[in-house]
Parts: structure tokens; sequence; C-alpha cells
């Protein structure tokens, strides 16, 4: 059983890799937690949520 809601297993179907999926919802969180000071401190799972429903998109730079 997972703890997280979206899995795991579903979000990194959303992104390339796992490390994607870290970094896009550690900076989502952050910009939610900026954005609204008295929040309860569930901005992670919002992150993973949007990611999940696809809100949160990323690109790959070419180098």
């Amino acid at each position: 059983m997972s703890i997280v809601s979206p899995s795991a297993n579903f979000l990194t179907t959303k992104v390339d890799n796992k490390y994607t999926l870290v970094i896009l919802a550690a900076k989502r969180a952050r910009e939610l937690t900026c954005s609204c000071v008295n929040a309860a401190s569930k901005e992670v799972s919002t992150a993973l949520e949007e990611i999940a429903e696809g809100r949160i998109t990323y690109s790959r730079e070419n180098r």
C-alpha cells in the first residue's frame, strides 16, 4: 500500500524519470508555500496531485 496518493508508479508515467518527478514536486511545493503563508503542510501532496492531473509540465533543454 502506498502512502502517497496518487501512487509513485502512476506519477512516474507522467515524467521521464523519478528524479524529474522529485524536482517538479519540490519546485511546485515551494511555490505553494511562498504564495500561501497560512497553508497547512500539504504542499507536496498538492504538487503531486497537480502533476498527476497534468497541470504541471516540463520540457528538456537540449545541451
